[in-house]
């Protein structure tokens, strides 16, 4: 249930990556949006990007990919090192066959959705998953202003994985910083990506320490969690 940063190397300097990496050691994960200018309106990284940063840094590779044909490419990602691999329900045309393949090859699944997708359809699908991925902002672009009305979906994803007693990690994406971490900590989400809220300071590596510390604080006093912590006992 501790809380996790995970910084978006969408919002660091392309043309120094491995130096970026290093910038934010101590984040849990490093985030890298994997975007190919069909599912999202950008082109960002692909395999060989993410190959050289698993050569480059310690930190373990959270791979979000906002691409079309999800199930195809999701497995070569795994090979390129990532140790979690996200791909997008709405681009995925057989989820459980993908997240399985994905922890086959030794990663964790995960399943992101966008605002409009909701969680309900998607219920007996949880078990499959590690991870379960809340867009707070619409995907495609970084620097986006957080999405309040998202708020309530999270809390009813945290309801659904409480329902069937998963250790299923609850990730935000979007617009998250100091202003809005508290607010998705107390709704539920216990894994955040933060992009210029760390890569926009001059310390990324105090940034992701401040992040941690709101939300475990957060986490703490939040209904939901004491909840599972009176379940577990």
């Amino acid at each position: 249930m501790a809380a996790q940063i995970n910084p978006s190397i969408l919002s660091a300097d392309f043309s120094r990556l491995a130096e970026e990496a290093k910038a934010v050691e101590g984040a849990d994960w490093l985030h890298v949006d994997v975007m190919d200018n069909h599912f999202v309106p950008n082109l960002t990284l692909g395999v060989p990007i993410v190959e050289s940063l698993s050569r480059a840094t310690d930190i373990p590779l959270d791979c979000h990919l906002m691409i079309e044909d999800a199930d195809r490419w999701a497995p070569q990602y795994v090979e390129a090192g990532a140790g979690s691999v996200t791909f997008h329900a709405e681009a995925a045309a057989a989820p459980v066959r993908t997240a399985r393949e994905i922890r086959a090859k030794g990663a964790r699944a995960s399943m992101a959705l966008k605002p409009a997708t909701p969680i309900e359809p998607y219920e007996d699908l949880l078990p499959e998953l590690d991870m379960l991925l809340i867009m707070t902002v619409e995907p495609g672009f970084g620097g986006q202003s957080f999405l309040d009305i998202m708020l309530p979906k999270i809390r009813r994803t945290r309801q659904l994985i409480s329902k069937h007693g998963l250790e299923l990690w609850l990730q935000v994406d979007g617009g998250v910083s100091a202003s809005t971490i508290e607010r998705c900590a107390e709704a539920g989400a216990d894994v955040f990506v933060a992009g210029s809220a760390v890569y926009g300071t001059d310390d990324p590596a105090a940034a992701v320490r401040m992040l941690r510390n709101q939300a475990t604080e957060a986490t703490a006093a939040a209904s939901w969690a004491c909840s599972h912590r009176a379940t577990a006992r």
